[in-house]
């Protein structure tokens, strides 16, 4: 079991870029990501959505290299890296209870749309009927026990999804294109009437999230290029091929629902039973950054790691099992938008004001830093209230251009802590 939680990851245990792009492609491929795609081409023509959603998906992929580069300079995850733009009392508890909610939340999500896929694979194909609670609590104590021994079970679980993932993926489009012809999906039509804005900002909030826990995961890579390959391999390919398969399945089915479309397809059973591999492999990631942020905001030892992802994931399930999610998304859609304008504070105060520099970090983290706590509060706003334009952006670029403003006006250089008191405390 992963005896890391809030502690510099050692340089002889950090990994490959290979290593932590499978964790990345696993925990972008989810049934989530192939609906995005679909969403996309019901208002955009196929072509311009992909387009739109390959946008979307490098505008992600700069949030999390800069994010990502921080967790290999510190070795430590987003709930530490946060200290200086937020302070460390700011970071444990204002940052580490809105990652923690969001991640228990959303892993909550992701174990309902499991549970109701499963019970359909085995009412549609084998007539056995499942309640869905039933389901949802079976997955969610599967997706839960991988996320509990951490990294490397992360690391084995890809080992077998991707090739998998990727196969059916590949598989679909050859039987889209045999069955239904180029010149057929050329034509289509779509439902509605997307706008570009609207469109990429539909990709950017299906991993807005991610980018901004980023170093969770790259807390393990031995160098900044190492993060920035990671996310360049793990992240973009997989997240733009999801938009040309969700798209062109929508096409072919007339609905993003991906169960219905792999049905028509005649991939129904071994389809399905792949998209619930799918969840399992972008839900584990859930859990994972939620017992992190609980470690930090509880102010626990590293060797709690686990337990606090057995709950973070258990509070997920029963949520999901009861049905109270069903009054929980809109909400949690809220409360992640909160998220993004996070890593617009972090990237303003390392990566601008500190010039990236890892000393100027480490001996500058006073305990609450209110300039990053207001600006955060103003992106969060932002991003929730002005409609023009793509909301995780506004509210990262946002916080980003008032945490500058505010910085070399009334930043004060008392001082402070290293990194490593922090950790220790």
């Amino acid at each position: 079991m992963e005896k890391y939680a809030l502690d510099r990851i050692p340089d002889s245990e950090r990994r490959s870029w290979w290593s932590i792009a499978l964790i990345w492609a696993g925990s972008i491929i989810s049934v989530s990501a192939l609906m995005v795609g679909g969403v996309i081409v019901q208002g955009m023509p196929l072509v311009q959505g992909i387009i739109a959603g390959a946008i979307g998906y490098t505008i992600v992929l700069v949030l999390m290299i800069f994010q990502g580069m921080m967790g290999a300079d510190f070795g430590v995850p987003t709930v530490i890296t946060a200290s200086s733009a937020f302070g460390s009392q700011g970071a444990k508890y204002v940052i580490s209870a809105i990652l923690a909610i969001s991640c228990i939340g959303w892993f909550g999500v992701q174990t309902g749309i499991c549970g109701a896929a499963f019970s359909q694979i085995m009412y549609m194909w084998l007539g056995v009927e499942i309640p869905v609670w039933l389901s949802g609590l079976i997955w969610g104590i599967i997706m839960l026990l991988t996320a509990v021994y951490g990294y490397e079970a992360l690391e084995y679980l890809n080992y077998i999804a991707i090739p998998a993932l990727i196969i059916l993926c590949i598989v679909g489009v050859v039987m889209v294109i045999k069955n239904f012809g180029a010149v057929s999906l050329k034509s289509y039509t779509p439902k509605e009437n997307y706008s570009w804005s609207y469109a990429i900002g539909l990709s950017v909030g299906g991993f807005a999230v991610g980018g901004t826990i980023a170093a969770d995961l790259t807390r393990y890579a031995r160098k900044r290029k190492d993060a920035i390959l990671s996310g360049l391999i793990g992240i973009w390919p997989a997240g733009v091929f999801l938009v040309v398969i969700g798209g062109l399945l929508t096409v072919v089915a007339g609905t993003f629902d991906i169960t219905i479309a792999l049905a028509q397809l005649g991939l129904g059973l071994i389809g399905s039973i792949i998209l619930v591999l799918a969840t399992w492999t972008t839900n584990t990631v859930n859990a994972y950054s939620g017992g992190l942020a609980l470690v930090n905001l509880f102010n626990l030892k590293s060797e709690k790691r686990g337990l606090m992802t057995l709950i973070a994931g258990a509070i997920g399930t029963i949520l999901a099992v009861v049905g109270l999610l069903d009054h929980f998304t809109s909400f949690l859609t809220i409360l992640t938008a909160g998220i993004p304008p996070v890593s617009g504070c972090m990237i303003a105060d390392y990566w601008i004001c500190k010039k990236g520099n890892k000393e100027a970090w480490q001996n500058n983290i006073p305990k609450v830093n209110w300039i990053g706590l207001i600006s955060w509060a103003v992106g969060f706003a932002i991003a929730i209230f002005v409609n023009v334009g793509i909301s995780a952006i506004n509210g990262v670029i946002a916080s980003m251009v008032l945490y500058c403003a505010l910085y070399y006006p009334f930043y004060s250089k008392k001082t402070v802590k290293s990194i490593e008191s922090i950790v220790e405390k």
